[in-house]
């Protein structure tokens, strides 16, 4: 069973995704608050395996709760946002979330969002795009970190670029002339190695290592 958690100031909102996810086989919303600082106790309390968190809420804003809650915790983070450019999405990245949905997503994509993230996979809603994440890496990157994919072989670097730029474990296993299983196992690797939690961080550290550059 798949234990949710729904942090949203606006009640129709927490009602609406609650009752969409309650009524899966596979699910149950252990826990339904109306701000951040709530979320971080609900987590501690809960155990939730995904936590949904507005990115603007009270007393503890959405980026706060998703940094306490990944530092603290193995739940997985996705941000909810109204605009599809909003301007925290590199800080909400940084926090650790998994990645992001806009409030009018659709039911269907609701639920998938929640079981690929339960399933280790990242995602990003349609409105926030790659072009969008570019953007936000160039302007939150100033200077490549050294040292940071030394303990990467170059088989395990080359897969962070693919990542970085995006790509499918069927893309990267067609550029690099391997199969996906050996792909997933590369991916496994840079992700432990690293420390990160996800493709989405992946993406970050492929800018912060300089291995690739904003707009490439």
């Amino acid at each position: 069973m798949i234990r949710v958690l729904i942090a949203d100031d606006q009640e129709l909102v927490r009602a609406g995704f609650a009752m969409i996810l309650s009524a899966q086989p596979d699910m149950d919303v252990v826990a339904e608050v109306p701000d951040g600082a709530a979320a971080v106790q609900a987590v501690a309390e809960h155990a939730p395996d995904v936590a949904l968190l507005d990115i603007r809420m009270p007393l503890l804003d959405g980026i706060e709760a998703a940094r306490r809650i990944c530092a603290t915790s193995a739940t997985r983070v996705i941000m909810l946002t109204t605009f599809g450019s909003d301007d925290y999405v590199f800080d909400a990245l940084r926090a650790g979330a998994s990645g992001f949905l806009l409030k009018d997503v659709r039911r269907d994509d609701l639920v998938h969002a929640v079981r690929v993230v339960v399933a280790g996979q990242s995602l990003l809603a349609p409105g926030v795009t790659r072009t969008l994440i570019d953007d936000v890496l160039r302007r939150g990157v100033s200077r490549p970190v050294p040292g940071l994919v030394d303990r990467l072989t170059d088989r395990e670097r080359e897969t962070l670029v693919h990542l970085g730029r995006g790509l499918s474990n069927a893309e990267i296993a067609a550029a690099m002339f391997v199969s996906e299983h050996t792909v997933k196992t590369h991916v496994s690797n840079v992700l432990s190695k690293l420390g990160l939690r996800d493709r989405v961080q992946a993406v970050i550290a492929a800018y912060e290592s300089g291995l690739i550059t904003a707009g490439e």
